[in-house]
Order: C-alpha cells, then structure tokens, then sequence
C-alpha cells in the first residue's frame, strides 16, 4: 500500500485575536487535571499571545500555598510542554495567584476570600467585570461550589459577565444530570454553562466538519447509498492508575460511551447545519442523538473487564489486582456496541462503537467505510474493491487518512488500494499541535458556545446509555475478567461486527 502526504498551500497557525480581559477562577487547582492540562493550556494561550491583556488566573484549592509556592508548583508541570521557557514563564507565572480553603458548601468563607482576591486582582491590573469559572473538581462538588458562589455574590454582575466551565461527566445517569442541572439554572442560565468535553475540541474532530461541508467530494455521498458503515475507536492503552475511586463506581459506559463516543457519533451523522454557531450545530447533534434507536442490549452490546497481560512487554495486573479496587468488583472497562438511526441519511448503516482500558495502544478514530463497487472493467476480488476508507485520528498524530482503488505501475490493469494522508505537522509546518483544552478555554472567554454540549443533548445521551448499563449492573457476567490486558477486548466485541461479515479497523 502506497501513501502519500497532502501539503497545504498556508502553512503554520491560523491568526486569532484575543478575548476581552477576564479574570480565570479555577476550583481544584492542586488536581491532576488543573496541573496537567489547564495551566498548561492557559500558558500555551500566553506564548501564543491569544490570551487577553490584562489578565489574571486565581487557583482554588485545599492546599496551604501562598502564591510563590502556587507558581513553583505549576511550574513542574508546565515545564514538560513543548512551548516552556524560563523567562516567559516568569513573565506568565506573576498573572497566577492562588487561594487556599474548603470547597464544600458550607465554608462560604473560602468564597469570599476568593471575591476579594478577584475583586483585588481587577482592580491592579484595570480588568473588567469578566469572570471565567473553571470547576476541575470531583462533579460532587458542582452544586456546593454554585451554590456557595451564588451566596457571597460571585456570580452576579451589572456590568459584565460571568461563564462557568464544568468537566464531565455531567451526573451519573439521566436522573441526576437533570437534578443538577435544575440546581445549576437556579443560579445561572444556560448561556452561563459550559459543559466541556475536550474530545470537541480536538483539531481533526473540527475537520471532520470542514472535510464534509467546505469539499464538494464528500457530502454527496456521505449516506447510506454509499458509506457502507461507521466504526468509532476510541482505545486507551493504559489502566486505571490512580483513579479507582471514580472509575469503579462509574465504568467504561459512563466515562466514555455517553459522552466522547456519542459526540464523536453526533459529528459524523449529523445533517448540515444552517451556520457554524452554537445554535445551529448544537441543535443538529442533537437531532442525531433522538434519531438513535433504542439498542437491543443483550445482542448488541459487549461488555468487557481486563484480567492479567502484558503491556508493551511487562507483565500488567487485572483490573481487580489494581490499587482500591475491590477484588470481586464487575465494573466494566470495555464496552463495545452497535447504533442505528432513524434517519433518510443513514437508515440501514451500522454506527459500531468500542472503547476501553488496557488495549494494545492509545489510539482514537473515526472510520468511515465505503460500499464496494462491482466493476465489469476491474474483475478482481470484492473484498479488494471495499478498499475505499476515509479515516479521521484523533489521536496519536492526528490527522485524515484516505484510502482508495488505484492502479499500480506495470503491464496491465492491476488494482490496489493506495493510501493519502494529512498530516498537521507535514501539511502546515506545525511542530506542536494545541492541545484541545488550549481551543475550549479560549471559546469560553470568547462566550463561544458551539463546542460545548447542551443540556437537552446531555439529558437525551444518558437515555441512551442508562438502559445498556442498568442491564449490566443488574445481571453482570460470571466470567470476568473476560479480556487479557494487551489485547483489543473479549471474543464477543469481535464476533459483533464479524457476524455481519466486518471486521475491526484501525488506522
């Protein structure tokens, strides 16, 4: 199979102007994700020079730092970023300043040191009412930090405004997401609420958009008529680490299958929006989640929990030898399902999805399979001409690989499938692609809200999921672990797709 590698005619970073001066609040900022992606996101934006001037970022945590020890702290972490320098980070880490306190509701005291630090810091540095909440906190704390907020007064303003920025997931099934979001619109409206997932925000998930609709190639046959199929990867090659606590009271279904890979879903079925905004492309996603059918469960699901393996040649434990996890735990790891919709567009095609912990490597797509074409011209092998795939990477190395039919140089007319792909660094001379978070911090401070789902979309997503999972809990397998750690999950989440005469891609 030959590739080759597509070139852009620009090259580099697209120009972007800053947002208004804001000052950015984030709450749980001594966490793994505050540390690990936010202020280096938020640092990446600085040397970028997107950031607003003035500004001024305040973390909150409980941690007994002043602003010195805060900075130092951050810096550990920002210094692994392919951007980081010394001086600039000095020049960055004087805009950081830190709070220390109780996030829990009832220590409205924290809050109002945290408003006068705000109302300090806008005052210095001569930055308007403008306000950016980031809550990287256990989702249990969602209601107690709005709550508390809205007590001492943080959340409202005359003159200005204020957004909040929440991580998934967004409750634990349909019920609870509703409950808070009728907690959370008691204090703000929706145009105040950012739910973040940062798989949105990737720069291949937003090229699926621009491929599709900005190439007249693509949207004609992107239907039935043509696509014989969809496949969603989304596969991580690493176990739970240090997150027992959350990951086996939430599983694979609700960490990743309701919200990443049902976006991911929504992209690519989606009809043309009439606009690139948050209301047109937000209301199209969500008429694709009310087109899905409701799944037959038991024959069209695959649940998997991972035992003992290897990982890139070391022996690895079972999900039930990890640290907290409790050794007869059924929480699941793998998941695997088949989707169809209601629509014109796609009735009749397959959308299969997989996602899970412990896989052969970290990789994430979206494969779209074309229908083969008999040719009285071509006679070869029908499996030879269902060679036709389009396949977006989400990570690692993201990208669009496109393959097709073409002949090979000789005598005669011999057919084989060829590859072309983009590549980001290749095509536009980009040594370090942004981080997804880098796009959505900098879309909030904008009020942009396209990227971000709504709460109809949220509510419809967990009435798809809840059924799949309330089935497992109730009637867990006695067979797990069911898939060795290195291996791309059980028996069963092959024969889903085999029976119907498919097979597993990966790019």
């Amino acid at each position: 199979m030959e590739t080759s590698t597509l070139r852009a005619s620009c090259t580099g970073m697209a120009q972007g102007n800053p947002p208004e001066p804001c000052v950015m609040v984030i709450f749980g900022v001594a966490g793994d994700l505050a540390r690990s992606r936010l202020i280096p996101s938020v640092y990446a934006l600085y040397c970028s020079q997107l950031l607003p001037a003035p500004f001024a970022v305040i973390g909150v945590a409980r941690r007994d730092w002043d602003d010195d020890a805060f900075r130092d702290e951050m810096r550990q972490h920002a210094r692994t970023q392919p951007l980081f320098q010394e001086d600039r980070w000095r020049h960055f880490a004087q805009h950081l300043h830190f709070v220390g306190g109780d996030l829990s509701q009832q220590d409205t005291e924290t809050y109002a040191r945290l408003r006068d630090a705000i109302a300090k810091q806008r005052e210095a540095r001569q930055i308007p009412d403008h306000v950016l909440f980031h809550l990287s906190t256990p989702p249990a704390l969602y209601g107690d930090i709005i709550q508390a907020s809205g007590a001492v007064s943080l959340l409202q303003t005359k003159c200005g405004w204020r957004r909040v920025i929440l991580e998934k997931p967004f409750g634990h099934n349909e019920a609870s997401a509703r409950d808070l979001d009728w907690l959370l619109q008691g204090v703000l409206d929706e145009s105040q609420l950012y739910r973040i997932d940062h798989y949105l925000g990737k720069e291949t998930v937003q090229n699926m958009l621009a491929v599709r609709f900005a190439n007249p190639g693509f949207e004609p046959v992107w239907n039935r008529d043509y696509i014989d199929h969809v496949q969603i990867t989304v596969a991580e090659d690493e176990g739970i680490g240090s997150r027992a606590g959350y990951y086996d009271t939430t599983g694979v279904a609700r960490d990743m299958l309701q919200n990443h890979l049902l976006h991911l879903l929504c992209i690519t079925a989606m009809e043309p929006p009439s606009a690139y905004d948050g209301f047109s492309v937000r209301d199209a996603t969500l008429k694709v989640l009310e087109a899905v059918r409701p799944l037959d469960v038991k024959a069209d699901s695959v649940f998997g929990q991972y035992g003992r393996g290897e990982h890139h040649g070391q022996s690895v434990c079972a999900y039930r030898d990890e640290d907290n996890v409790p050794a007869t735990s059924t929480t699941p790891t793998f998941v695997a399902a088949k989707f169809t919709l209601d629509t014109w567009r796609w009735g009749g095609v397959p959308f299969y999805l997989r996602t899970g912990k412990r896989m052969p490597r970290k990789v994430a797509d979206v494969t779209l399979r074309f229908r083969p074409i008999s040719s009285p011209l071509f006679p070869v092998a029908s499996d030879q001409m269902s060679g036709n795939i389009l396949s977006f990477r989400l990570q690692p190395n993201e990208g669009i690989h496109h393959t097709f039919m073409a002949k090979q140089p000789g005598p005669g007319m011999c057919i084989q499938p060829v590859t072309m792909q983009f590549c980001y660094d290749s095509a536009f001379k980009i040594d370090h692609l942004p981080n997804a978070y880098e796009w959505l911090i900098l879309d909030a401070m904008y009020g942009e809200q396209t990227l971000f789902p709504r709460s109809d979309w949220i509510g419809q997503a967990w009435s798809i999921i809840d059924p799949t999972v309330t089935r497992w809990e109730a009637l867990p397998p006695s067979d797990l672990p069911n898939y060795p750690a290195g291996t791309w999950g059980p028996q069963a989440a092959h024969s889903l797709i085999e029976r119907e005469g498919r097979s597993w891609y990966i790019t």
